[in-house]
């Protein structure tokens, strides 16, 4: 095993965790602090998981497929391979969900410190998006585990 693959794996496996461990993390508490329904937590809590997404969820998803590609091509796996195939459709999916994720969390964070700003109740429009990243959510989050058992068991379709 070279010092490069060994290098690239370590950052791998890293970045892999911080994409997984980031998005699981703050979703978790995104997600409590909505059912808490305080505005001021929201806004508060949105804020963190909108410059966490930025600092460490967006780096991390460019990290992942530039050590992974680099890894098949040390490694000798076609880039073609079925698993890996299946490996960018799934990434693929979880981004298209992400991205407007990361949107409809800027904006119900917006409406939440707009609320506390105004003294107001949280506006039907928060709960419209907040319905909209639960939904999608879901997929980028069962996308990435499908990501993590190719990843681990490599079959051979």
């Amino acid at each position: 095993m070279s010092d490069a693959y060994f290098l690239l794996k370590v950052v791998h496996i890293l970045s892999a965790t911080v994409l997984f461990g980031t998005g699981l993390g703050t979703a978790v508490h995104f997600w409590l602090a909505h059912r808490s329904g305080n505005a001021a937590a929201i806004a508060v809590v949105a804020r963190n998981v909108v410059l966490a997404d930025f600092a460490l969820t967006a780096p991390s998803g460019v990290v992942q497929p530039t050590t992974g590609i680099a890894l098949a091509h040390l490694t000798g796996w076609p880039l073609l391979s079925p698993w890996l195939l299946a490996t960018y459709a799934l990434y693929a999916l979880a981004f298209a969900c992400w991205a407007p994720v990361v949107v409809l969390q800027m904006r119900a964070r917006d409406l939440a410190a707009a609320a506390v700003r105004c003294e107001q109740s949280l506006p039907p429009r928060y709960f419209s998006i907040m319905r909209w990243w639960f939904a999608l959510g879901w997929p980028a989050f069962l996308a990435l585990v499908a990501v993590f058992v190719l990843m681990v068991a490599k079959p051979d379709f």
